[in-house]
């Protein structure tokens, strides 16, 4: 495969989360004529899905509809979305009334499309016992309001630093196993000709995301409930563990761990990066390792960001994408999607999609089943020892584009560590 098609298969399997769109598609209405069917069964009414992809190989939804459709006779229709404009389809959608039967949502609060935010506005059906289940411990609040459940978790998205191995390998370097090291493995990445990390410096989002990653040793191991004290205005984002993030990333920067010209670097960078080898890690979802291992033959994994000398090992996981009903639908299209997130959430079911989309079943860690690629993480798994992803429970979007805004601000000087944490203070206050 040359490089330019693999970078072509890559790109987008390297989005991060749902992010916020700039793009308004025209037309396509999600209401589904119910498939047409004349049984009288709610259960066997037909009901539209809307889905964010990325190319026709990002087909995890589609399958697993299918397999649905398959088994029980009840059609499914799949609309997909573009990844960047996928944020502002839901919402237009929905405020017009005309949005799918289904769709797929960030949990939470801290995102446009999070589950709360539309859950609040009266956009999301009440989801039955089964789906209720299925939260993981300590992440109610992301689904639930008043103990009504309004979104399903698809599965456990691990996020970490994708390790190219192969191309470690060439150079000589394994991955580090603290933050003081991976300085040291900078150094010798650019000797051999290579860069550490390749970081999508130009967007956001990849800058935010990265800064999460290495929030869990510096923040959330110590005070996994951190949060719930930034909530209470027991602590604030200067003066706190996030100064280390962000200190680090400078750290990186001056070091040369990134690749040249990160401050502008797109998503284009981290494909022809990881995917050539010419850089050896990056920050984006796990389920990404598959694609890329996959697209160039690499051996590639997925590893925690290192503590500090000393700290503890601590990685970012949480269910952050949930299936959620459409309040305004038919009741017999309700009850039709919710036999369908019955089944998925049927443990064989829930492999099945976890499998195809590079991830980690919602109905539990077994290190005996993990995807090859979470093997270097998988103690940690399996262990608990990881924090949900920050920003799902920060009280607005807002925080989120302050921290991936201002890391941006960083890498170019335009603004210093303080002004950032200040940033991100007022507008959680807002």
């Amino acid at each position: 495969m040359s490089q330019h098609s693999t970078s072509r298969h890559l790109r987008w399997s390297l989005l991060a989360l749902p992010v916020a769109g700039v793009l308004v598609l025209a037309g396509c209405s999600g209401s589904t004529d119910n498939g047409g069917d004349s049984s009288g069964d709610p259960e066997a009414t037909g009901f539209s899905l809307m889905v964010a992809q990325a190319n026709d190989a990002d087909d995890f939804y589609a399958q697993t509809a299918a397999k649905y459709s398959e088994e029980t006779g009840v059609p499914i229709e799949v609309i997909p979305y573009p990844s960047d404009a996928y944020n502002t389809q839901v919402t237009t959608q929905l405020q017009a009334g005309n949005a799918a039967d289904m769709m797929v949502l960030a949990p939470g609060t801290g995102q446009p499309i999070s589950v709360i935010t539309l859950a609040d506005a009266g956009f999301l059906e009440p989801l039955d016992a089964t789906s209720a289940g299925l939260l993981p411990a300590g992440a109610e609040a992301e689904f639930q309001i008043d103990g009504d459940t309004f979104a399903q978790p698809t599965a456990l998205t691990p996020v970490g630093m994708v390790f190219n191995v192969t191309a470690g390998d060439e150079a000589g370097i394994e991955y580090p196993s603290t933050y003081e090291d991976l300085l040291t493995a900078c150094a010798d990445a650019r000797s051999a000709g290579k860069s550490f990390t390749v970081l999508a410096g130009g967007i956001s989002f990849n800058t935010g995301l990265f800064s999460m990653l290495i929030s869990a040793t510096r923040v959330y191991a110590d005070d996994p409930d951190w949060n719930e004290q930034r909530a209470a205005g027991d602590v604030t984002f200067a003066e706190s563990g996030w100064e280390d993030v962000l200190n680090d990333i400078i750290e990186m920067n001056d070091t040369g761990c990134f690749q040249d010209g990160a401050a502008g670097g797109t998503f284009d960078n981290i494909t022809a990066g990881l995917g050539g080898g010419t850089s050896l890690t990056a920050a984006v979802p796990g389920s990404a390792a598959a694609s890329i291992g996959g697209a160039t033959g690499a051996e590639v994994n997925v590893q925690a960001f290192p503590p500090a000398d000393g700290g503890k090992a601590f990685t970012v996981t949480g269910a952050n994408y949930a299936w959620g009903i459409n309040a305004s639908s038919d009741d017999a299209v309700k009850a039709s999607a919710q036999a369908f997130l019955d089944w998925v959430a049927q443990p064989e079911n829930a492999k099945a999609y976890a499998d195809l989309s590079g991830s980690v079943p919602i109905t539990g860690i077994d290190q005996a089943t993990l995807l090859p690629e979470y093997a270097p993480i998988g103690d940690l798994l399996a262990d608990g020892d990881y924090a949900g992803l920050p920003n799902a429970t920060w009280p607005n979007p807002a925080v989120y584009d302050a921290l991936g805004t201002g890391v941006q601000a960083l890498l170019t000087g335009q603004k210093t560590v303080d002004q950032v944490l200040a940033d991100m203070d007022a507008a959680w206050d807002q």
